[in-house]
């Protein structure tokens, strides 16, 4: 396979435009709140001088050249040391808004009064659990709970393969799922990068059923039965060489991968194959879960799709760190068969199902599913204005608040518009819009804000991409 070498942003950025026009400035939507430029904490050089020295260098920050001192959130908004507001477009974690009052009400007061590991008997959890799985199907039924997206997935791999007694997995290309060893060869978007060991033999990789840049286009059922068919082929070829297919593990929307709706039915009709084939089926909803799509609470109910084992994490928790695994009564009695108990320390403790309850509160009492509908439709449409307006933007996919703006500099050949989709990134951000970019060229905008994302927002963050769009434009053709 191919591998895909992803460009560092600095290296990017060389070259653009470092005209006046293009530099930070102030605005009006900053907001002086708290520190108002006197904070006495470290600076942002002294920050990033101990994490050089003494922070692994993989561990990247955002806005690598600049990069803000962030002192405080509220709702959707980051506050820096300056005191400017900055609207989040990036955070998927704080699914019901930083620093959620009815989240620090619940941790708090459970944390004055107990917090164990889930070996002792508590009510918390049985609380949580019982709304959990209410909004899953009878069939889903079981919960393990762990402490992260990246746990959640290894459990889902070991429950699986137990399952099945068997290891072959089949991946979406593109996909990203974890960073656990077992994981990582699990995740195109990690071992085919740099640093990547590529793929081993028990994985099997079907194409990103990517309705844009895709092997196939379009959204509809033929699309998918099409993407679907090489998930079939797949399992041939595998049992043709005497393996067996133990797992397929989906994300029901891609995050990393480009911010990638699947065309009608592929999901469902994978799932299909893989069953008949004696395999399990992996919803990965660690991005995209808990109503992020709008009409959907789990994603994978968009492609009418019936998983048999579900991962959940990042919103979850709201940043607490929370995830669970949801399975059906015979997955998990297979793995109980064993013999080898199962325990985690801090999974499901009283604090984090005191969280996890809050979370569901907030969305069902603040109307956030709602809102991510008529927000993200009337969102959706303003950046396909914009995709008219300029021709740089060759896609606008989206559900719900997971939004997707592909860059291309050219519409018919697709060639990928990387420098100018980070040298956006960096723009917006002197516009107090925090985005990134991704995919497998790095020129997908990712939109993915905190739920309470608003009708304001959108049109504050639609006028600063069509400000920095025209200024590109201008720059390099001259004024329209």
């Amino acid at each position: 396979m191919t591998e895909t070498k992803r460009a560092r942003p600095e290296d990017l950025l060389e070259g653009l435009s470092n005209s006046d026009d293009l530099k930070k400035r102030k605005m009006a939507h900053g907001e002086n709140h708290m520190n108002n430029g006197d904070d006495k904490g470290l600076t942002s050089d002294e920050i990033m001088a101990v994490r050089r020295k003494h922070i692994g260098k993989s561990c990247k920050v955002h806005f690598a050249k600049s990069p803000p001192k962030i002192t405080h959130g509220r709702g959707q908004y980051l506050f820096d040391d300056k005191g400017n507001k900055c609207i989040d477009c990036m955070n998927n974690v704080t699914h019901v808004g930083h620093c959620n009052p009815r989240v620090i009400k619940a941790a708090h007061d459970q944390m004055c009064i107990l917090n164990t590991n889930n070996r002792f008997l508590y009510d918390n959890i049985i609380h949580y659990t019982k709304r959990l799985i209410s909004k899953f199907p009878p069939h889903l039924s079981v919960c393990y709970f762990v402490c992260s997206g990246s746990e959640a997935n290894d459990l889902a791999l070991r429950l699986a393969r137990t399952h099945t007694m068997r290891h072959d997995t089949i991946v979406v290309d593109r996909a990203y799922h974890g960073h656990t060893s077992a994981l990582i060869d699990v995740s195109p978007y990690k071992f085919n990068a740099l640093g990547g060991e590529g793929k081993k033999d028990f994985v099997h990789v079907c194409p990103c059923p990517d309705p844009y840049r895709g092997k196939y286009k379009g959204y509809g059922k033929e699309t998918g039965e099409l993407y679907a068919n090489e998930v079939k082929t797949l399992i041939n070829n595998a049992e043709n060489d005497g393996r067996k297919i133990a797992a397929f593990i989906c994300e029901s929307m891609q995050g990393c991968g480009g911010q990638i709706i699947y065309p009608e039915g592929f999901m469902k009709n994978a799932f299909k194959y893989v069953r008949e084939a004696g395999g399990v089926c992996i919803a990965d909803e660690v991005q995209v879960g808990f109503g992020r799509t709008g009409k959907h609470f789990w994603a994978f109910e968009s492609q009418d799709a019936t998983p048999d084992i579900v991962t959940l994490g990042k919103p979850i928790g709201n940043g607490h760190p929370l995830a669970v695994v949801i399975t059906t009564p015979e997955i998990s009695e297979s793995f109980a068969a064993t013999g080898m108990s199962y325990f985690n320390t801090f999974g499901g403790n009283p604090v984090s199902c005191a969280v996890g309850n809050a979370v569901l509160d907030s969305l069902k009492e603040d109307n956030l599913v709602q809102n991510a509908i008529e927000v993200g439709e009337a969102f959706l449409e303003k950046l396909r204005a914009l995709q008219q307006k300029h021709e740089l933007i060759g896609d606008v996919r989206g559900m719900g608040l997971m939004i997707g703006v592909e860059l291309v500099k050219d519409r018919d050949t697709l060639e990928p518009a990387t420098a100018e989709a980070m040298h956006m990134v960096y723009r917006a951000k002197d516009e107090f819009v925090f985005v990134s970019a991704d995919g497998p060229h790095e020129n997908v905008l990712k939109i993915k804000p905190p739920m309470c994302f608003s009708h304001e927002d959108a049109d504050y963050v639609t006028k600063a991409f069509d400000k920095i769009l025209t200024e590109m434009h201008d720059a390099e053709n001259g004024p329209k």
